[in-house]
Parts: structure tokens; C-alpha cells; sequence
């Protein structure tokens, strides 16, 4: 496709491609500092690679339509590059033992590491950077904003709780005494097992709040035998 090595530099793929895996590099700097699975190196790659596969796909639609004397279509590789990235970002979507599902936000920087790597692959520059920053905005400034004006839905955190109970145990009192320590509750769930009472369900609470914090205080509660805790959000 180049010739020379002086015209891989002049025609910019050196350059698209820096700036792909600089897109990519600050995609997957969030997901890193979030802990997540899928980060820095694998948004590169996907970046790079889309970028580079981008390039591949126009350039050659331009260099072998006239030798193949009909047009070929620049946009085939990227529209397969879109398919091939659902699965990459299926492997990240998880769905836990307490049926909470995860890893979609991470799904979609894959995706959105691909559709900047396809623009500036194409050319568009501009069009990318505004891209990645409204990426940024969206996942990292503004929940952040919203979470300081203090918008109660953002400020909670969920935690899932296990309460084993003694078999006489009044679980309506018991359900309103949790209650009266400020937690929410949703998807309570009770059983007999054995000598004992189960008690299960979503408690939600501010985010300041210590899963500990929890623990210690479902375990002071009257009839109470042993408690789990998990946070799940």
C-alpha cells in the first residue's frame, strides 16, 4: 500500500494511529481507575486496531477498485469491526449469583474505544477528540456534579443482606426497626431453613455509609443469629 517508509508518514496513518491509541489510553484510564476487567491496554488495542483496519479498508478500496473494475466499499471492514466488538463487550457483562448485572458501562467504552478508533481512522479528528470528551464527561465529570448537587438516587449505594433469625421472630417489628436506622429496603425474601428464619434483601443506604457500619448494626438487632453483607452496587 506505501512504497516507502516516507510515505507511511506522510500520508498520516503514523499520526491517526498515535492519536487512536491516545483516545483509547484515556477511555480505558477510566475503567482502570475504576477497577474494572477491561482497561488501559485492551481499549488501546481495540482503538489501534479499528483505527489500523479502518485505514486498511479505505485505502485499499481506492488502490484496487481499478484493477478489480468495479467500486469496492470502504465502509465493509469497520460495519464487521462494530459486529466483531459485541462480543468483546458481552465477555465484560456479568450476571451475579444475586441476579445484579455489571459491566455495561465498560461494554459500551469498548464500543465507543472502536467507533473513535473507526473516526480517526476515516480522518475525522475533531469529530474524535469532541468524542472522547464528551465520553469522559459523561462517565466520570458528570455523575461526580450530580452526585455534589446532591441528588439522593446517586448518592446511594445497595447492599445485599443475609439476616438468620430465631424461628419466633416478629419479621414485620423487625423489617420497621431496620427501617428506623434510615436504610431502605427492596427485594425482601423470607425462608425456613432448619431451626431458623432467613432473611434476605437489597438494603439501601447513603454512600457515605460503611458496609461494616451495616454488619454491626443488623447483628445488634433483637433475635438476630448471624448476618451477611454484601455490597453489590
Amino acid at each position: 500500500m506505501f512504497e516507502t517508509v516516507s510515505e507511511f508518514y506522510t500520508s498520516g496513518t503514523l499520526l491517526k494511529m498515535a492519536f487512536a491509541a491516545a483516545a483509547g489510553l484515556i477511555i480505558g484510564l477510566e475503567r482502570e481507575l475504576k477497577g474494572k476487567p477491561l482497561g488501559l491496554k485492551t481499549c488501546l488495542i481495540v482503538s489501534v486496531t479499528a483505527c489500523l483496519l479502518t485505514i486498511v479498508s479505505y485505502e485499499s478500496a481506492m488502490l484496487y477498485s481499478e484493477a478489480y473494475s468495479r467500486p469496492m466499499d470502504p465502509g465493509r471492514i469497520p460495519s464487521y469491526i462494530i459486529s466483531g466488538i459485541g462480543f468483546l463487550g458481552a465477555g465484560v457483562i456479568l450476571r451475579r449469583n444475586n441476579d445484579v448485572i455489571s459491566g455495561l458501562t465498560t461494554a459500551a467504552l469498548v464500543l465507543a474505544s472502536a467507533g473513535i478508533g473507526i473516526t480517526i481512522g476515516v480522518g475525522f479528528y475533531l469529530e474524535a477528540a469532541v468524542g472522547v470528551v464528551f465520553l469522559i464527561l459523561g462517565v466520570r465529570i458528570i455523575p461526580d456534579m450530580m452526585e455534589w448537587m446532591g441528588l439522593k438516587k446517586l448518592n446511594e449505594i445497595e447492599v445485599r443482606t443475609k439476616l438468620y433469625l430465631n424461628k419466633g421472630t416478629e419479621l414485620t417489628t423487625l423489617l420497621k426497626q431496620v427501617k428506623k436506622k434510615e436504610f431502605g429496603l427492596r427485594r425482601v425474601k423470607v425462608k425456613e431453613e432448619g431451626d431458623c428464619i432467613v432473611l434476605t434483601c437489597i438494603i439501601v443506604t447513603d454512600k457515605s455509609t460503611y458496609t461494616t457500619d451495616i454488619f454491626y448494626t443488623l447483628k445488634s438487632l433483637e433475635d438476630v443469629r448471624q448476618v451477611e453483607v454484601e455490597n453489590i452496587t
